[in-house]
């Protein structure tokens, strides 16, 4: 393995955290004996293309540095490949570092186990979700969240995570619930009334969200969270408990594992690691140890 590693930077990552991130991270791979450059782009797509670059010229490692946006991004450039990513996750949600077990908003930690990861040989094969081209680490959401984030994204204010509260206060008053067809596996059809389906690759969207609480990334297999017909109240009332990742307990709650997934209904957007993935039918699959990572000391808890 070189020892030349590349730093993929998303400045405004975290309201500003991901450039101050760049630094303390770079110093502890640089004392672990590690070259360091440092790619930025002017846009996602330029971003992406210079980390493909990297990672066709060999680097050692590609390590994003930002939130689940730059981690998706890099995503796309090592899915599939030998190059190993790592994670200094300092943006908002940080969903796949969390499902990962990895530091989260101490970007000096993450650089150290990332530099103790690579020196120890430390790598794990993870499972991607794809659909289409486009490859995720986390969740799939469709129905009630992904409208949220729909309406969130078009309203010009409030900034940060509080506008997306006041688009779910906002969503929540015009919500019902959805007519859905999933199809798991080619033929396991179920046709439901849902508030949401969430495909989940890895276990929390939203900042720590577990909706899919008990999904693995080494087992093959999506966990399928199915909130049923809920009404307002009920809604009001679980959603509390996503956090813990207590609601698989709810009787309107149910959950499927399947490697391929398709969701069939009207009106509804696709969001895959928080990106817009276009409206559904959309189908996913599951692909078995797609991407390596740099690990913690041991494979973190299913949190």
């Amino acid at each position: 393995m070189t020892s030349e590693i590349t730093l993929f930077v998303n400045p405004t990552a975290g309201r500003g955290r991901g450039a101050h991130a760049a630094q303390p991270a770079a110093s502890a791979l640089r004392d672990a004996g590690f070259s360091v450059r440092t790619v930025l782009g002017q846009d996602a797509d330029d971003a992406l293309r210079r980390a493909r670059d990297a990672v066709a010229g060999g680097t050692g490692a590609l390590i994003a540095v930002g939130g689940d946006g730059m981690a998706s991004l890099a995503l796309q450039a090592v899915a599939g490949t030998r190059t190993p990513l790592g994670l200094i996750a300092v943006g908002t949600g940080n969903d796949f570092a969390r499902t990962l077990g990895l530091p989260v908003r101490e970007p000096a930690a993450a650089g150290r186990l990332a530099a103790e990861a690579l020196k120890g040989g430390r790598i794990m094969d993870v499972d991607l979700g794809r659909v289409g081209e486009k490859w995720f680490g986390t969740v799939l959401a469709s129905g009630f969240d992904s409208r949220v984030n729909d309406r969130g994204n078009r309203m010009r204010w409030p900034s940060g995570r509080f506008k997306y509260d006041l688009a779910m206060i906002a969503e929540l008053a015009s919500f019902r619930p959805i007519p859905y067809r999933i199809t798991l596996d080619g033929g396991d059809v179920h046709e439901v009334e849902a508030t949401l389906v969430a495909v989940g690759n890895g276990t929390s969207y939203g900042g720590g969200m577990r909706i899919c609480a008990d999904a693995r990334t080494d087992d093959g297999l999506f966990d399928i969270t199915v909130v049923g017909d809920c009404s307002r109240t009920t809604l009001i009332k679980v959603f509390p408990r996503v956090y813990r990742g207590t609601h698989l307990s709810h009787p309107k709650v149910s959950v499927h594992r399947a490697a391929k997934v398709e969701l069939t209904a009207a009106g509804v957007t696709g969001y895959a690691d928080g990106e817009p993935l276009g409206a559904l039918p959309l189908t996913a699959v599951c692909v078995p140890g797609a991407a390596r990572v740099l690990g913690p000391p041991v494979l973190g808890p299913r949190i």
